[in-house]
């Protein structure tokens, strides 16, 4: 099953889970990939910038692939696949593909500065992969630096058939959306699918704005799976009600430097993941930050029930 531009729904950016001396827990990828399914994913993003790729090995990543493709059965798994250089980009992303893999997703390098370098960068790496991979672009100008207009993205688009999706993380980029939709319905873009990320912060309104959907690991997937079908069928009240329910603990799992940490805590006391360690370098929370979790968590519970386990 090959990901295309009719994508839609949550893709949720899993997390990879370690156990407490670093290795890999591979237990917990099986019971972190049924969590996801449970919560109504549509598809599943494994080996993102959260998800610690990184710190893993070539053989880990594919091993990580194939035991979460295996496990997810007809649901679409996209891979990460963004490398320094293009060779360990190219053996990822062919081995994922030969693994069961619906795509793959790639960040620009943060040394981009120009349209030119940009939209040279992604004919590159399209040409290391093979432009027979359906691939994400993804656009994260706060972390990776790399700002893309929307007129390099209709180009990136255009250029490349390969390309069906856009992981929309910018922000602000509510106009974003609305300009590249635009394009869309003036035939100067080909159709995307646009999959919003940035933890969710804006999903209320990028709904609202034409995205298809989220790609973000705020570790409430079936909020975000109710709150993007609230959006399809047009109830906007309930989904606001729904998303500000959620709103202070989304901001709180946004911090910088303590957002995995947060993020991997509540997904251990949901029952995703066994232990909510990093690889390090990989940081951790102090008992004072778990008192403001579990305080959010309480008051979230009064609204959400999916906040008492």
């Amino acid at each position: 099953m090959a990901l295309d531009h009719n994508a839609s729904g949550v893709f949720p950016i899993a997390v990879t889970p370690f156990l407490p001396d670093g290795s890999l827990d591979v237990k917990s990828v099986d019971s972190m990939t049924d969590f996801y399914l449970g919560a109504g994913a549509t598809g599943l993003t494994i080996l993102g910038i959260m998800g610690e790729a990184p710190k893993l090995e070539m053989s880990e990543s594919l091993a990580i692939t194939k035991q979460v493709v295996q496990r997810a059965g007809n649901v679409p798994v996209v891979v990460g696949v963004s490398a320094p250089g293009f060779a360990a980009m190219r053996q990822l992303a062919r081995g994922a593909m030969e693994l069961g893999a619906a795509g793959v997703m790639i960040a620009p390098p943060p040394a981009l500065r120009t349209d030119d370098q940009i939209t040279t960068y992604f004919a590159q790496a399209v040409e290391a992969i093979g432009d027979d991979i359906p691939w994400v672009l993804q656009d994260y100008p706060l972390t990776l630096t790399v700002v893309m207009t929307p007129k390099v993205i209709r180009t990136i688009m255009q250029n490349h058939a390969s390309c069906v999706m856009l992981k929309h993380e910018d922000w602000p980029g509510l106009e974003k959306i609305s300009t590249l939709r635009g394009f869309q319905k003036d035939g100067s873009m080909k159709p995307i699918s646009i999959l919003c990320g940035n933890g969710g912060l804006f999903l209320d309104f990028e709904t609202e704005r034409g995205a298809d959907g989220a790609m973000t690991g705020y570790a409430f997937p079936d909020m975000l799976v109710e709150l993007v079908d609230l959006a399809r069928q047009g109830i906007r009240d309930e989904a606001h009600d729904l998303f500000d329910a959620h709103l202070p603990l989304l901001r709180y799992e946004q911090q910088q430097g303590i957002g995995l940490a947060v993020r991997k805590y509540v997904l251990q006391k949901r029952g995703a993941i066994a232990s909510d360690a990093q690889r390090k370098p990989g940081g951790s929370l102090t008992a004072a930050a778990k008192a403001e979790v579990e305080y959010l968590l309480s008051r979230l519970a009064k609204r959400d029930a999916r906040a008492r386990a």
